[in-house]
């Protein structure tokens, strides 16, 4: 017999406007039911082990728990979730790194609402599609030299505005280090100079800088 239950959706986006729009997208949908709406992290979760819905969208960019540390926590606790990612985020760092944490697929909100709605359709029926340009970037990803994690924070810092000194001193490491750091960061990046690192790593997704900062 044919399943004729709707798909039960959790929606989690930290801009209220924006979760209200895909809620409402959702829920007239004769084959789709919002099941819960969140907008950080650590609600989602909550709403997530109340609920188990059969597709959570999710968003990347949330306040104290991240899109990604909230997929990951999901997971880990029901391996079977499926989750797609819905974001402004299309650097290859950051698909990678949802893709790692569990998601399923991934969607920019750029795309037409039909794109979203026949993506729920396609996780729901066991697919793992991929839009070809997050495919694309998920190619191009895997081809490119990768920072380890103390690079990636040493970028952060760079992206904060912070000197050597400073950095050196945050992550209490000396000077020497730091050249060093920021030398092979500029290999791996393919860039010559510190402006065009931070340019770059912000581009693929590698760091964010918080607005007002």
């Amino acid at each position: 017999m044919t399943d004729t239950r709707p798909i039960r959706v959790l929606c989690v986006d930290d801009h209220p406007m924006v979760l209200e729009g895909i809620s409402s997208m959702i829920q007239v949908q004769s084959d789709m039911q919002v099941v819960g709406a969140a907008t950080c992290g650590e609600h989602a979760i909550a709403l997530f082990r109340e609920h188990q819905p059969d597709i959570t969208i999710m968003d990347l960019q949330m306040p104290e728990m991240s899109g990604v540390e909230t997929i990951r926590t999901i997971r880990a606790e029901f391996p079977e979730a499926r989750i797609v990612v819905l974001t402004i985020f299309q650097g290859d760092e950051d698909i990678y790194r949802a893709l790692k944490a569990g998601a399923v697929s991934y969607l920019l909100k750029g795309a037409k609402s039909a794109e979203l709605l026949n993506l729920v359709r396609a996780v729901h029926a066991g697919e793992r599609p991929l839009p070809p340009n997050i495919a694309a970037a998920v190619a191009t990803r895997e081809t490119r030299s990768l920072l380890t994690e103390r690079e990636v924070q040493v970028m952060e810092l760079l992206g904060q505005g912070k000197r050597n000194k400073e950095i050196a001193k945050a992550l209490q490491i000396s000077e020497f280090t730091i050249r060093v750091h920021v030398s092979n960061v500029l290999k791996k990046l393919e860039v010559h100079d510190r402006t065009s690192a931070i340019r770059a790593a912000l581009q693929r997704g590698i760091i964010h800088i918080e607005p007002g900062r």
